[in-house]
């Protein structure tokens, strides 16, 4: 068996090693290919050969580097860090093979460079996931803010670097501005960043100073894309869907919302929260956010804005979840990271070979594209499922855990929210389902060779895309049924991130 601390140590040095060879192999993109597929699946052995222990209640640790007196670069391995680290590395093997699939049917340019950046964010995803305190998550969350740019930008059009700016200026702000002080101002105050079971910050501030301190926190993680400050993620989507996906699903936004529930879980802790009151706030905007996003994805016609704004609801289930302070409602706010991750990656991939093998990108072209691609749009049914919060998807655990977690702690409003939300999923993914498999197709305008009318030429305008991305997207819709029926390594997790 490999030592615990040497896992820890590969699992952010195989990306790094893997990116230095795919950047060397560019010249040959089908050795450059395998060796991307290669080092997604020892990254995943490497996160595998942990759970066996943190189940059984070890926290494997690592302390890499002293900067300051109780400041360090340091990781240490507990449940909630452990699931993000399996949903991260198992997704990246089939995003991997998608993008395969994509780049090529799309014959997209620097694909060498995309390859490159993308195991690179693996490695600070890695970070970010095993993290032993603050400013460790701090670091890495930055280092991921920074190598995911040169993938929102890919294309380098003019809409593309302006959506690159918006990411970046608001994600670097947001953490600049607001969470590096209160970074700063923990460790004055405490003398430590440690990640601790029942918080660092109990008697240390008064109510109104604990919430401001909160405030800060959370809407200093923009990557939980939490309104006012999510406005970054529907930008990003002028990127490849292959990115879409990583920023949705593996990586970006999965980091935002962790981050919010490690800092929730393990630096303020839930009982000084719950004394104090100082959390009321953030239920009442997740509320919001849920809703208002709810509403603009059901407005939106271009698919992966309505894909984009349901990630913006679905990520403040997540917040309002941990915000509610009940045990019942972190295993939820844990169980949505992964049921979001599976489901949502899918939407994406569903998305993209949408446009990949016919060139629609608007929900009201889309009539009839299911007897066109059954797979593709089975897939993307299984997936709206999930996230409406329906049987037999990952989904329905999370928000039944929500809805119990909201009805023990008597937060109507939380449960109100809950219901009206899932209607609304319901209003903006089950048209679509309805539009791909019961409304008869219009003549395609152009003789139906959309691809080739763009100037791809890829082929594939009259059946599903190519058999990479099918089978990448069966895999994650499989994996969205397969979490619903087998949940007992994600719930064991969730069930141990209060401590044992």
């Amino acid at each position: 068996m490999m030592a615990p601390e040497l896992a820890i140590g590969l699992a952010m040095g195989v990306p790094l090693v893997g990116a230095l060879l795919i950047g060397l192999a560019g010249r040959w993109p089908n050795l450059r290919e395998a060796i991307t597929l290669v080092t997604a699946a020892l990254l995943l052995g490497c996160v595998l050969t942990l759970l066996p222990g943190v189940l059984g209640g070890g926290r494997p640790a690592l302390v890499l580097l002293m900067v300051l007196p109780g400041l360090s670069i340091a990781f240490s391995v507990e449940p909630l860090g452990m699931l993000f680290a399996l949903i991260a590395s198992g997704l990246w093997i089939v995003n991997s093979l998608y993008s395969i699939g994509y780049l090529r049917a799309n014959r997209e340019t620097n694909q060498t460079r995309f390859f490159v950046c993308f195991a690179l964010a693996l490695s600070a995803t890695m970070g970010i996931a095993f993290a032993g305190n603050l400013f460790t998550l701090f670091v890495f969350y930055e280092l991921l803010t920074l190598i995911t740019y040169p993938l929102v930008i890919h294309h380098g059009t003019d809409q593309a670097r302006a959506g690159g700016r918006l990411y970046l200026g608001l994600l670097m702000g947001t953490s600049i501005l607001l969470l590096l002080p209160a970074l700063v101002f923990i460790w004055h105050l405490t003398g430590t960043t440690d990640f601790t079971v029942g918080g660092l910050l109990a008697g240390r501030l008064g109510d109104a100073a604990l919430a401001a301190l909160l405030a800060l926190c959370v809407f200093g993680i923009g990557k939980a894309a939490l309104m006012p400050f999510h406005r970054w993620l529907p930008a990003a989507m002028v990127a490849p869907t292959p990115v879409s996906a990583l920023l949705h699903a593996v990586a970006v936004v999965k980091a935002g919302v962790f981050s919010v529930v490690k800092v929730i879980v393990y630096v303020f802790g839930l009982d000084t929260l719950a004394d104090s009151g100082a959390a009321g706030w953030l239920v009442l905007v997740a509320a919001f956010t849920i809703l208002a996003a709810s509403v603009v994805a059901l407005r939106a016609d271009n698919l992966k804005r309505r894909l984009a704004y349901s990630t913006v609801s679905q990520l403040a289930y997540v917040v309002m979840a941990v915000a509610l302070l009940a045990p019942l409602s972190v295993i939820a706010a844990v169980l949505h990271i992964a049921a979001h991750a599976v489901g949502k990656i899918t939407l994406f991939f569903a998305a993209g070979a949408i446009y990949t093998a016919a060139h629609k990108t608007q929900v009201s072209e889309l009539d009839g594209i299911g007897r066109r691609m059954p797979w593709t749009m089975t897939a993307f049914a299984i997936a709206a499922l999930s996230m409406i919060g329906l049987p037999p998807a990952a989904g329905f655990l999370s928000k039944w855990y929500l809805l119990s977690g909201a009805m023990a702690t008597e937060h109507w409003l939380a449960v109100a929210v809950i219901v009206l939300s899932t209607l609304l999923n319901a209003g903006y993914f089950l048209p679509i389902v309805y539009r791909a498999f019961f409304v008869a197709p219009a003549a395609d305008a152009g003789g139906g060779a959309g691809g080739d009318a763009h100037g791809h030429g890829h082929g594939h305008a009259h059946g599903e895309a190519p058999l990479p991305m099918v089978v990448a997207l069966t895999l994650t819709a499989a994996a969205t049924v397969l979490l619903f029926f087998l949940p007992d390594v994600p719930l064991q997790l969730a069930r141990q991130v209060l401590g044992p």
